[in-house]
């Protein structure tokens, strides 16, 4: 007889005076665990935020409005989140496509496919912004030929586009493909027994699935979008009240040695994301509940 290593646990009282097994917690104590989780989360993100607010509260209110609301910046916040808005409602369609090929089709290349959609989260953001110069300025490959019909990608605001679609693309496949893997295709087959097109299918059957997965990935590549640098400096020619990103202000004012005007622009950003946070948790709940509620 082969012997078994068991492990032996301390006997808790049950409520009716018998004995049982306390369940075994690999992690510490709840208290323990809770202290160590609060002083990471101070160090890494609290205290940081704290300091960026707390610089923020020497400036009087009309010099904090005068920062935030200057013309300057109020056109880099149209480029900034009109720009994060466009590219996540284009990464949102063609997402989605690239999700939908991944999981429902088989051809060969698929897993160098399915691993390029990945490299804009390993690639530096300022190669990638380098890379996508390259190729769309008037001398590139693709912007030497779109040139003679006057078209430019490059140095304007369409080049930030182009950079927001190229680092959002990701957060939207990433998040819908899961959930078109787990989609029941016997509903999809039923739907076409009882004489469903396949438009009909697909938006009365599939979208409702795939939608808060779908919203949860838009909102993502908007959130992203919106803090993005390294990617989009390079590639939008930063010409003040034209093609100057937010981001880009706040780094000017640093070297301006202007910290309390970085730090009101960044206050704005941050209220800006956490409000994007509290959507995109929101969004995942929704997620969750409908999941559970189809799998009863």
């Amino acid at each position: 007889m082969s012997a078994v290593n068991t492990v032996s646990l301390p006997l808790q009282a049950g409520a009716d005076g018998s004995a049982r097994r306390a369940p075994r917690r690999v992690l510490p104590g709840f208290k323990l665990t809770l202290g160590y989780t609060l002083f990471y989360l101070s160090v890494i993100v609290l205290i940081p935020l704290s300091a960026l607010i707390f610089k923020t509260f020497t400036l009087t209110w009309d010099q904090f409005v005068a920062a935030v609301s200057s013309p300057r910046v109020m056109a880099s916040y149209r480029l900034t989140f009109g720009a994060s808005l466009i590219a996540a409602s284009v990464n949102a369609v063609f997402g989605l496509l690239v999700a939908w090929v991944l999981v429902r089709y088989s051809f060969p290349g698929k897993k160098i496919i399915d691993a390029l959609v990945d490299l804009p989260f390993a690639l530096p953001t300022a190669v990638a912004g380098i890379s996508l110069t390259a190729l769309l300025a008037s001398n590139g490959w693709i912007g030497s030929i779109l040139e003679p019909y006057g078209i430019q990608l490059a140095f304007n605001p369409n080049g930030v586009v182009i950079a927001l679609i190229f680092i959002g693309l990701p957060f939207v496949v990433r998040t819908v493909q899961p959930v078109l893997e787990d989609a029941e295709k016997e509903l999809e087959e039923a739907a076409t027994c009882l004489g469903a097109t396949r438009l009909q299918t697909f938006w009365y059957v599939i979208f409702p699935t795939i939608a808060p997965a779908l919203l949860t990935g838009f909102a993502m590549a908007f959130a992203r979008a919106i803090g993005e640098y390294g990617s989009v400096i390079f590639i939008a020619g930063n010409m003040p009240m034209i093609s100057e990103i937010t981001p880009l202000i706040i780094i000017g004012k640093l070297e301006q040695y202007d910290y309390a005007g970085a730090t009101a622009v960044a206050v704005v950003l941050l209220i800006i994301s956490f409000a994007l946070l509290l959507v995109i948790n929101a969004l995942q709940a929704w997620q969750r509940r409908r999941s559970g509620g189809a799998s009863q």
